[in-house]
């Protein structure tokens, strides 16, 4: 009698870690592919900036080199393949990568903006956009800087970087920028 009373106990409790190992292996992978509405925010507005940016000599899509620092890679690399980016992503871990890309336009993470001057001063004399997610004062750096807060994305312009940026940028993203900064 014990023996098959133990038989059955074990076998239920294979059957239930199948049922649950499954379960994880077909709603794990979907649920991880999920983007976040800030996610999704900071994809758009970036998208939007590389979408209305034009660089002096560039023919096709450029290439947008993300900051594996970044809080919003996953949402930026495009991996979970919704839809189509305006930019060609390539993830790099550290300067030495970003220079080896060859990159068009750069989007930091917590690289501070010290840092970043860092790293613009070594691409002198090519024309490269610049965007931050970790530089709210948006006074030294990049040219764009997203400001995050509680869900909320919106993005500051610093004039002075995006002129010495060399690329173009449609006035009408910088209304944007301004009406939403001050309204």
């Amino acid at each position: 009698m014990w023996r098959i009373l133990v038989r059955n106990l074990f076998l239920i409790s294979f059957f239930r870690l199948t049922l649950v190992l499954t379960l994880f292996l077909i709603v794990g992978p979907a649920a991880a592919g999920t983007l976040t509405e800030t996610d999704k925010s900071v994809r758009s507005i970036v998208s939007g900036i590389v979408s209305y940016t034009r660089w002096p000599s560039l023919s096709g899509q450029p290439k947008l080199c993300v900051y594996a620092t970044s809080h919003y890679t996953h949402a930026l690399s495009g991996e979970e393949g919704h839809s189509e980016l305006p930019y060609t992503p390539v993830i790099v871990r550290n300067d030495r990568e970003a220079l080896a890309a060859t990159c068009d336009a750069i989007y930091f993470g917590s690289e501070s903006p010290a840092k970043q001057l860092e790293l613009i001063s070594q691409y002198q004399g090519r024309a490269l956009l610049l965007i931050s997610e970790q530089n709210p004062e948006c006074v030294i750096g990049s040219a764009f800087c997203l400001i995050i807060d509680r869900g909320q994305v919106r993005f500051a312009v610093n004039l002075d970087a995006l002129t010495r940026s060399g690329v173009r940028v449609n006035p009408d993203v910088l209304m944007l920028a301004r009406n939403k900064q001050h309204g």
